[in-house]
């Protein structure tokens, strides 16, 4: 697997979201978890329901 470097622009309330997210994970597994990380498995699960964005 390649991994691309890239830059996305967040609205504040969802990258605080994805904060609470990412510090809830480490809180339960009691390891690291990276920003990068939280955002790469909240994209797979949104890609597995694509129409929930049709806003």
């Amino acid at each position: 697997m390649t991994i691309r470097r890239v830059t996305i622009v967040l609205k504040p309330e969802n990258e605080t979201k994805l904060r609470k997210i990412q510090a809830e994970l480490i809180r339960k597994t009691n390891k690291g978890k990276s920003f990068s990380e939280i955002i790469n498995c909240i994209i797979a699960e949104g890609l597995k329901h694509p129409s929930s964005c049709d806003e």
